[in-house]
């Protein structure tokens, strides 16, 4: 027996998803700008992470990139200009 209307859901193919990460400003870069080495802190922890978000500045999807991670609660990386520590406070 079908289901009522009301409780019908819209399935979309996981590809629509994600679908804005084709127009990323970092699409193509080494991740290892956005993701920290194991041990990395200070200084040099800082200034990838700063580097990282030079690069989502122009982005045009930063929006979307941000709320991603937020959404799916990423414990890791710079996403949409926020680091880890943006994101888990």
């Amino acid at each position: 027996m079908p289901r009522p209307r009301s409780h019908t859901l819209r399935l979309s193919p996981v590809g629509e998803l994600w679908d804005w990460q084709r127009f990323a400003a970092c699409r193509g870069m080494d991740s290892s700008i956005f993701y920290a080495p194991p041990g990395e802190r200070g200084q040099r922890r800082r200034a990838r992470e700063a580097r990282a978000r030079r690069i989502c500045e122009s982005c045009p999807v930063r929006q979307d990139c941000a709320r991603m991670a937020l959404e799916t609660q990423d414990r890791y990386g710079v996403w949409g200009g926020l680091s880890e520590g943006d994101r888990n406070h």
